[in-house]
């Protein structure tokens, strides 16, 4: 079987089984303050799990898009140097949400694994949860008996808390396990070993190819287990590892899914796949990593330098160092892997082959930036191995942390140069580095305090600014060792952050008058949570809940008129625009958009010109709830790549023919309410990315009349001539002639000082000397005297105090041939007199400055210029 085959299989065996197929979630996590990235199949259902929301459908399956590149679950070294780690992979996977449990778990996999998959079922182990006598939970005896009717006693294998108790994390759905192994070893090897000793023992043949998780606890914040509500089904296969076992091959890069590129690459390097292990590593690290870099950049994800963005700039300049090292490409080579990776995941992830010149443009950009950084860190490394017996641990860590380098390029580097590398001191400094970023982003969340188990939250605020409402439930959050806490309440007219748009602010009021002030509204795994500093004095009875409506009104202005801009961008710039991140606030909006040359000072006017003219129109909003996902994209409806919709969508329209959007955000009611648009700024933010900064309403007025009152005054202090622009030009020519002036009266200042100068030279043993203090008004003066005196005295040795505007400046200047004869170096000597002046300088062998902040010490400076002459 292909590998398309084998997951049109799984596919098609749990639709059969009347479970629903719903797409892969983006690969970047937008609403899940505990994840940068989907790294499993079960995140974008964590909100059912944790009884959050209800499914719309009691079974479901899908094939899962995963990248497990940072915390937890971090694989990026081990990628490429064995056969079966991976950044990016497909996790396939089943789910029931109280519905069906460990028995049909249990033999729907053995049927498909078996039946459909014909795998051998002599290779096949599978393990149940052994129990912990320290939480009393038992052995699972229920999921043992299952397996009993399918398999061979002895291939049921029992396992730790570690490998056979699935935790969602330190608090949240839990529950025992039940793996699935496979041995890939030839028949000789099964015979001389049995496989149940290779079972989770890291052998590379024997391999875990599903787990089905049963979820049936809760772990509390401290440490106890309860039971859930209802038990689900939680199972996840990776993909790659399946086709590896059905195909028969003993590396998941033999298979279909990773060969074609690895072949690729082979060709274009003139190095065939198997005739080096080196060169090896550095094709699979290259088809391994492609694949991250192109669905994260795709699902919204640039690179950048910090979170998420810095996971997929490392992932990429990985590669890049792979093939510039060991595979010889010296110029940008990874972005060609992208249209190959495109045509492979037609029909199944479309979100790459529908960006595929955006995402390629994007790793090109990235690759020529990178490659420039590699060679200056090697010109780096080379003068310090220069100098240098081995490689400090700090240093190996700043090629890692600065240029990119990872440890094994150091250390191939230093070896060629016969050094040793402290890899001791790297992973101190690598290890503190990781902490330092820990306790930068650690947050300590407590359990949830249930006051009413029963409610649902309700969400009101498209419609009405107040509510009635009551507190459900709370907890206590400290990150950065500050307080707050959360609470969710029944009823909420709050927005909660996001797609771009800030969350409410405003206040709890309670029946006696008492006030909650709301910081912040976010939405954590489609939960509303309200921030607020300190919890009211009784959380019982009703509350009135009340937006901040002057923050919302400038909000929704804001918000609105991404909408108008982005409709205009497309028609001044094209339809190759789209949106790739914004932030809407009450004072600014910030709108990022693909497009890969500056948006020019005329098309900025145009854009302006579209939008205002729609604010003037006063165009009413019109909005539909609950319009079915498919329908509103066959209307033409835009959709932003990297979002997750659900099966129905609210759509958001300014006239229908100008702006058609999918949105989650609060609007105007009629763009006239925007009032006026004006963009402030225009800027590169990533390669093939423009950043549009720009304001409205309230913001926009105030910067109008702020521009008005300043050429007002303007106007006054030119005495309101008729033709303001020329007014001005003229006083910047004429100050240009003035400036002009005064330099050439400096000039001959200087000249006028050098004859001065001249006379007061004394010879010391062969050396023309002088050490004075001028009154020269600036650097240049200095400068100019200085060089003319250079140009007249032979073996010249001249230093110069001066007082800039009361601080004080040193100059030394040295006959070009005498600082050769004698070893004398100006900068050297000017770095030592500047003590005086506490202050520091240099320059070349023939002539330094330095700069200081005591005045006094100028008079010492000069006295003691002699002793260098001596």
């Amino acid at each position: 079987m292909t590998s398309k085959e084998i997951r049109e299989a799984y596919l098609s065996f749990f639709k059969s089984k009347s479970h629903q197929i719903v797409p892969s979630a983006p690969v970047v996590v937008k609403n899940d303050p505990t994840l940068m990235f989907t790294n499993a199949g079960m995140n974008q259902f964590k909100e059912f799990f944790l009884g959050e929301a209800q499914p719309k459908f009691a079974r479901v399956a899908d094939t899962q898009r995963c990248l497990r590149v940072s915390g937890k679950h971090n694989d990026l070294e081990e990628v490429g140097i064995d056969t079966y780690h991976h950044t990016l992979f497909e996790m396939l996977g089943n789910w029931s949400f109280g519905d069906y449990f460990k028995k049909e778990a249990i033999s729907w996999a053995w049927e498909l694994l078996t039946e459909v998959y014909k795998l051998d079922k002599d290779r096949l182990y599978v393990t149940i949860f052994e129990g912990d006598d320290k939480e009393g939970l038992t052995r699972d005896m229920e999921a043992f008996d299952f397996w009993k009717a399918l398999i061979a006693e002895d291939r049921i294998l029992l396992g730790n808390k570690k490998d056979n108790f699935w935790e969602m994390g330190e608090t949240g759905p839990c529950g025992p396990c039940s793996e699935i192994h496979f041995d890939m070893r030839s028949d000789a090897e099964r015979a001389a070993e049995p496989g149940q000793d290779l079972v989770n023992a890291d052998h590379p043949q024997v391999i875990e190819i599903w787990n089905l998780v049963f979820m049936q606890y809760n772990r509390l914040k401290n440490g106890s287990l309860e039971p859930l509500p209802a038990r689900h089904i939680d199972t996840g296969m990776g993909f790659e590892r399946l086709v590896r076992a059905i195909q028969g091959k003993t590396s998941n890069y033999d298979t279909d899914v990773f060969q074609p590129i690895i072949q690729y690459i082979a060709g274009r390097s003139g190095i065939a796949y198997g005739a080096d292990e080196k060169t090896d590593i550095a094709m699979r690290v290259l088809s391994d990593h492609i694949r991250a870099v192109s669905f994260a950049i795709a699902d919204g994800q640039l690179p950048s330098n910090n979170k998420a963005g810095y996971v997929i700039r490392r992932i990429l300049r990985r590669a890049v160092r792979y093939a510039y090292t060991f595979l010889d490409f010296k110029s940008p080579f990874l972005n060609e892997l992208v249209p190959l990776l495109a045509k492979q995941f037609e029909g199944v992830f479309d979100e790459l082959i529908q960006q595929q010149g955006f995402v390629q443009k994007v790793v090109l950009e990235e690759e020529v930036s990178f490659l420039r950084t590699l060679t200056t860190g090697i010109q780096r490394f080379e003068n310090y191995a220069a100098d240098h017996r081995a490689v400090d641990g700090d240093f190996a860590f700043e090629l890692f942390d600065t240029f990119g380098f990872p440890i094994d390029l150091t250390d191939l580097l230093s070896r060629e140069k016969g050094l040793t590398v402290d890899m001791d001191g790297f992973q101190h400094a690598l290890q503190q580095q990781k902490e330092r970023s820990r306790a930068a982003t650690a947050v300590d969340t407590g359990d949830w305090v249930v006051l009413q188990d029963d409610e649902e939250s309700v969400f009101v605020g498209y419609d009405q600014l107040e509510a009635t409402t009551q507190v459900l439930k709370y907890r206590k959050v400290t990150a950065k060792g500050k307080e707050q806490y959360q609470l969710v309440l029944s009823v909420t007219p709050f927005y909660a952050e996001g797609g771009g748009q800030i969350g409410d602010s405003g206040v709890l009021i309670s029946d006696n008058n008492e006030k909650t002030y709301i910081l912040d509204t976010k939405k954590e795994n489609g939960l509303i949570v309200h921030f607020v500093q300190a919890l009211p004095i009784s959380l019982e009875g009703n509350f009135k809940a009340i937006v901040d409506s002057a923050k919302r009104q400038d909000t929704e202005n804001n918000h609105s008129a991404t909408h108008l801009l982005h409709a205009a961008l497309k028609s001044v710039l094209g339809d190759h625009v789209n949106q790739k991140g914004s932030l809407v606030t009450q004072d600014i909006l910030r709108f990022d958009v693909s497009h890969f040359a500056k948006i020019t000072a005329e098309e900025i006017k145009q854009v302006e010109d579209i939008v205002n003219q729609k604010i003037r129109e006063n165009i009413a909003l019109k909005e539909e709830r609950m319009v079915p996902f498919q329908d509103a994209l066959d209307a033409g409806v835009t959709a932003l790549f990297g979002e997750k919709y659900g099966d129905y969508v609210r759509v958001i329209s300014f006239d229908e023919t100008f702006s058609k959007e999918l949105c989650g955000g609060t609007h105007v009611l009629a763009t006239g309410q925007i009032g006026f648009f004006k963009i402030t700024s225009e800027s590169a933010v990533a390669a093939g990315v423009r950043r549009i900064e720009a304001i409205t309403g309230t913001q926009a007025y105030a910067v109008i009349r702020e521009q008005f009152e300043l050429v007002a005054k303007m106007r006054d202090l030119l005495n309101n001539p008729k033709d303001f622009v020329s007014a001005v030009s003229k006083l910047i020519d004429d100050n240009g002639d003035l400036k002009k002036e005064i330099e050439n009266n400096i000039r001959e200042r200087s000249l006028a000082m050098k004859k001065d100068l001249e006379s007061k030279f004394e010879v010391i043993d062969g050396v023309n000397f002088l050490a004075v203090q001028v009154d020269l008004p600036n650097a240049d003066a200095v400068k100019t005297l200085a060089y003319a005196l250079k140009g007249q005295v032979e073996n010249l040795f001249l230093v110069i105090g001066a007082n800039f505007d009361g601080k004080p400046s040193l100059t030394v200047a040295i006959s070009d041939e005498l600082a050769k004869a004698r070893g004398w170096n100006a900068g050297t000597i000017v770095k030592d007199l500047a003590k005086d002046i506490q202050g520091g300088g240099g320059g070349q062998p023939f002539f330094a400055t330095a700069g200081g902040k005591l005045s006094a010490g100028l008079s010492s400076a000069i006295a003691r210029a002699r002793d260098f002459v001596k």
